[in-house]
């Protein structure tokens, strides 16, 4: 894929992530509907392949799980033009994801911290608990269909609903999941 991208195209990129950089409570990957409508949808910049094997990549890669943001950068910058344009999308989205996030945070926690007897900063701090696991809803949802999986699917669904249910509800250690899921498709049911 290549795609043509000028100076104000750049500003644009940089600009969406400072924005997106404010909503990722929960972290980056929170933010990963709204890059995907960005990136793929709107823009064009990334196909769907691209988009999830950036994030698949950089999940499954060890260190933190913002390095996703810099594997889509560098795969616009790619699609642009070459290894100097992939290195200026990768600069581009994590100077803009890291920058804001990075300062409210810090003050943030500094207040917070002073002010953590406040009725308040109670409240907001359990509040924002059902925002963070409905943007990691949303987040898994995308990831889900676009690798088009679909309703049809079912055994993978009631698995994946499955192992969901046993996570929250017991303390069965994530390897023994992960060791059945891997049992199951070798056996050929999913």
């Amino acid at each position: 894929m290549t795609i043509s991208m000028t100076g104000a195209d750049w500003l644009s990129l940089f600009v969406h992530y400072l924005s997106l950089s404010l909503l990722s409570v929960g972290g980056a990957i929170t933010t990963a509907p709204d890059m995907h409508r960005y990136l793929v949808d709107r823009q064009g910049w990334l196909t769907d392949a691209q988009f999830s094997a950036s994030i698949t990549i950089a999940q499954a890669a060890p260190g933190p799980n913002v390095l996703f943001i810099a594997l889509l950068g560098w795969n616009v910058g790619l699609n642009a033009g070459g290894f100097t344009t992939a290195l200026l999308g990768m600069a581009v989205t994590m100077v803009g994801i890291m920058i804001p996030s990075t300062t409210l945070t810090y003050l943030a926690a500094r207040w917070g911290h002073e002010n953590r007897e406040l009725r308040a900063v109670r409240a907001f701090k359990q509040g924002m608990a059902p925002i963070v696991i409905a943007l990691l809803v949303a987040t898994g949802w995308i990831l889900a269909t676009g690798a088009n999986y679909a309703l049809r699917d079912w055994p993978t669904w009631l698995i994946a609903i499955g192992t969901a249910i046993v996570v929250w509800r017991t303390k069965v250690h994530l390897l023994w999941l992960l060791a059945a899921g891997a049992a199951l498709g070798a056996m050929g049911w999913v």
